[in-house]
């Protein structure tokens, strides 16, 4: 199936081992920067709930623009009020299409491939195109109504997805082609047909974890499970952004707000302004003052964490902590509360895992990953552990000691025994100025938005031989902060792609995090020759009509990261739409080519090609460039840990964790929360009132359930991989390019075409090593 919105594709991990969805708002590397991935559904993995209302009217492509499908989606003219009456009609048409085609499947022997996927990729294609823009705008442009018409139609596409991955003639007539492969075995098998039999073999595998083989009442339980299921994951995701939306703290005396850099005070007037304007449109308030305040503090990404860095009054700190790990939680309003959801969800998934036979979903999960066994997550979370914890401990008592030495008496040892949340990453702050000399302030206006994109544009044309090109206005979009690019192969100059940028946060309307999703892909079977991508981001806004985006490092990464994402669904050679780009991949090599471009934020010439004064023009100083460089595995320790422990908790929630037990001596999902954090962050307990749980998406509202370690996974592979550049010298341009090159011509090209492990290998000439993960993190 190939429905790509991230909202379906939460619905689809319960029937598949693999589907899928940064610091605001779902989580990444750490805790302050979540980046995430939404991709295409391949066949048979979607899950949903039941029955679309039929609508009044008929539409026309003339009259309901999400009909309109010749080209890229007309943002501009699309309103929710549309999405009923276009899902209802492709409902019908679809409905019986793909009847008509499951009794001439049952008709006929000996069907051929080209009678199946491609056939049954183009009668999914129409809704597809319609769910994967609703389910987009619902993350970058949510309001009620779109809600509304989100959860009124999610229902009839579940159930129309559902009867795809549950179709017995479909799963036999793949059953039939993958047979007749089987008897040619032996023969050397070429990208084209070998791309082919992926689709296949992984579609079976879909359909077989999606519950085709369940038959009468068992599978009737199943199906309504599954919509049950569906209706959780998007009310856990509505509830934590309505809670982060809910929260703010209003800070007045300018005293709070000393030494907090000048970006994090402007973009805190901005928000106190907006705020009062959103109020009350027709009030006269007055011009955001940077100095005077009054300054709005909110939970969205960029906010929280300048907040968390720089705001000297602990009180505060304290406050803005205290609400955001509470959350959706049981300590707030009841009616976004997730525990409840979080309960359920996981109970209706070990019972759908028990019924397709597992022992958890955990074991359900891997059917479709890399990693064999939840043993072999544990066995390299526990490698990476041994190294990090003990650096961990170490970068927090360095922390400690300078917190202690002058910060005066709140932070003397007789009245404070140690660090709370919200002092940690403060004190981390200024004990990062004051070894290598240098603020985060200072590099921002190194890294304006414009010139960023410039040099990463510079980097692809240098490695990857693509040309990035500015096309705004050529393409409708959904907000004026939007811009669109095309991509074009250098050697033929043909256009082989395009993508739209969404790069700032907008608390009002959009989710948080960073994320890549797919707006058109690449397929043969639906006359589709180029792939379109939305890269979303939720950095720092420009402050004021003349200065443009300032970054912080840490946004210049994520950047790179969802770009790397994009480059892989846009570079694609893969013709087959289940396997072109991201989809097909194993979960847990698809963050290879995002954190492998990471990597090269920390490169010479790559940084000189953006790295320059937005005002003088004058390039960042030589003692900077290398303090930055020094800087990259400060807190290595305990940014690895912080990430194992998602990791691990995730897994023992999938795997060892009894949801149904609710005994007094029984487990309940904090305590599994503080059991994990016990073994892999113990340097640094959560509170008893943490609720982190209640807020992580990525396994509760997105596909990352039992599949939060891939983060780790994929990066012994990313970090192997930039490696293979490190082993030939970055300083030689023709061997970085020839490598560049062989990176695009499989990591990037071959897509779900061909088995992860063996991508690597054709790129690197062996298996992956975990020592240069451990070497860039500064653990080896």
């Amino acid at each position: 199936m190939r429905i790509n919105s991230a909202a379906v594709t939460s619905l689809a991990f319960m029937a598949s081992a693999g589907a899928a969805r940064a610091f605001g708002a779902s989580v990444s590397r750490v805790a302050s920067r979540r980046t995430t991935l939404s991709r295409r559904i391949p066949l048979a993995m979607v899950s949903t709930t039941a029955g679309a209302e039929t609508a009044e009217s008929t539409s026309s492509p003339s009259s309901n623009p999400m009909l309109d499908q010749d080209g890229l989606p007309r943002f501009s003219s699309i309103e929710p009020s549309q999405l009923t009456p276009a899902v209802t009609e492709l409902l019908e048409k679809l409905e019986a299409d793909f009847s008509a085609m499951e009794s001439k499947l049952s008709e006929d022997d000996g069907t051929s491939y080209d009678e199946v996927l491609p056939a049954v990729e183009r009668l999914q294609e129409p809704l597809g195109y319609v769910w994967g823009v609703a389910g987009h705008l619902n993350g970058v442009k949510n309001g009620d109504e779109l809600r509304e018409a989100y959860e009124k139609n999610q229902p009839g596409v579940v159930q129309a997805m559902t009867k795809f991955s549950q179709s017995r003639p479909l799963y036999d007539a793949l059953k039939g082609i993958e047979s007749s492969w089987e008897d040619a075995t032996g023969k050397d098998v070429e990208f084209e047909e070998g791309q082919r039999r992926r689709a296949v073999s992984n579609s079976l595998r879909s359909m077989t974890l999606g519950g085709v083989g369940l038959e009468g009442e068992e599978k009737e339980k199943f199906n309504d499970m599954r919509m049950r299921l569906a209706e959780l994951a998007t009310k856990f995701g509505n509830h934590v952004l309505d809670a982060t939306k809910a929260f703010s703290l209003t800070i007045e005396d300018a005293a709070d707000v000393e030494g907090v850099p000048a970006s994090a005070k402007a973009m805190w007037a901005q928000s106190h302004a907006m705020h009062l304007k959103s109020e009350d449109p027709e009030a006269d308030v007055p011009e955001p003052d940077a100095e005077k305040g009054p300054w709005r503090v909110t939970l969205d990404g960029p906010s929280y964490i300048a907040a968390l860095s720089h705001l000297p009054n602990r009180s505060q700190r304290e406050t803005v902590y205290r609400a955001s790990v509470s959350r959706a939680s049981d300590l707030g309003d009841e009616d976004k509360n997730n525990v409840p959801l979080i309960y359920e969800i996981l109970s209706i998934k070990k019972d759908m895992s028990t019924m397709l036979g597992f022992d958890n979903f955990a074991e359900q999960s891997l059917a479709g990953k890399m990693a064999p066994t939840v043993e072999a997550v544990t066995e390299l979370t526990d490698l990476v552990a041994e190294k990090a914890i003990p650096a961990a401990k170490k970068e927090l008592a360095e922390i400690t000691d300078l917190a202690r030495s002058v910060g005066g008496d709140d932070y003397a040892e007789d009245s404070l025994e140690k660090l709370q949340p919200w002092d940690v990453t403060f004190w981390s702050e200024r004990l990062k100025e004051k070894k290598f000399d240098l603020t985060e302030e200072e590099l921002r206006p190194y890294f304006a938005l414009p010139a960023v994109l410039d040099g990463m544009f510079g980097l692809v044309k240098r490695i990857f031989n693509i040309e990035v090109t500015a096309a705004d206005g050529e393409a409708e979009v959904w907000n004026d902060d939007v811009r669109f690019f095309k991509v074009n192969d250098v050697e033929t100059g043909k256009h082989i792609a395009s993508f739209y940028l969404d790069p700032y946060s907008r608390p009002a309307d959009k989710r948080g995090g960073a994320w890549m999703d797919v707006c058109l892909g690449k397929s043969e079977a639906c006359n589709r020759d180029v792939p379109v991508a939305y890269l979303t981001c939720n950095g720092s806004p420009p402050v004021g009509d003349d200065t443009p985006s300032l970054m912080t490092f840490r946004e210049v990464e994520t950047l790179f990261h969802e770009f790397g994402h994009g480059l892989q669904h846009m570079l694609t050679t893969a013709s087959v739409g289940d396997v072109a780009g991201i989809n097909g991949v194993e979960w847990d090599a698809v963050e290879l080519p995002s954190q492998f471009m990471e990597n090269w934020c920390y490169d010479k010439p790559t940084v000189y090609g953006f790295a320059k004064h937005y005002e003088t023009g004058e390039p960042l100083p030589e003692d900077m460039f290398e303090k930055l460089k020094e800087q990259k595995t400060y807190g290595a320790g305990m940014m690895s840990c912080r990430q194992l422990y998602f990791g691990q908790m995730d897994m023992e929630l999938h795997s060892s964790f009894d949801p149904k037990k609710e005994g007094e001596e029984d487990e309940s999902i904090f305590d599994v929360q503080r059991r994990v954090a016990a073994r892999y962050i113990p340097h640094s307990p959560p509170l008893p009132e943490d609720r982190f749980l209640c807020t992580f998406n990525h396994i509760f509202g997105g596909g990352y359930a039992a599949g939060y370690y891939s983060y780790k996974w994929a990066e012994v592979m990313s970090a192997d991989a930039f490696g293979a550049f490190e082993d030939v010298g970055l300083d030689d341009e023709e061997k970085v390019k020839e490598v560049g090159m062989r990176f695009r011509d499989t990591v990037l090209s071959l897509g779900g075409g061909v088995e992860p492990m063996e991508v690597f290998r054709r790129f690197r000439g062996r298996e992956p090593s975990p020592e240069a993960l451990l070497r860039h993190n500064g653990l080896a």
